[in-house]
């Protein structure tokens, strides 16, 4: 089985840093890759030629921020979930919008789980650590 990798798409480094620290907290040790632009993550998991072969045979989680500086999340979304080596890529969103129109669309699009960053700190914490708990807990398939 090949091991999981978590890409962090999160442009506020404050909550990069807590995301990371309990997700560890609760116990996962996979690697996080932390990216804070939406065309810099493109480019990570599609590569510079735009096919994603560059992440054929990866076992990806990824953990994606719709407000991102330099373009929509779910433009990042609508991108991964076309490409024939992501579209089977668990994608969790992680945001402050809670608009239902937009939680609906991200589903449309293909999210596999949308939550709602909370406000208050303590239920920020909680919230990311019984994240953590689930990513111990899902099976992420191999990409094509």
């Amino acid at each position: 089985m090949t091991p999981v990798t978590i890409i962090m798409i999160e442009d506020d480094e404050g909550h990069a840093r807590l995301i990371e620290k309990n997700i560890r907290a609760a116990g996962i040790t996979n690697a996080i890759v932390a990216i804070a632009e939406g065309s810099r993550a493109l480019l990570h998991l599609l590569g510079p030629d735009g096919s994603g072969q560059i992440s054929a045979g990866l076992a990806l989680l990824i953990l994606l921020d719709l407000n991102l500086p330099d373009m929509d999340g779910t433009e990042v979304l609508r991108r991964l979930k076309e490409n024939p080596h992501l579209r089977r890529t668990p994608v969790v969103i992680l945001t402050t919008t809670d608009d239902d129109r937009e939680v609906r669309r991200c589903y449309d699009l293909g999210c596999n789980v949308y939550i709602t960053k909370p406000v208050d700190y303590s239920q920020f914490v909680t919230a990311v650590r019984q994240l953590g708990l689930f990513f111990s807990v899902i099976q992420v398939p191999e990409a094509p």
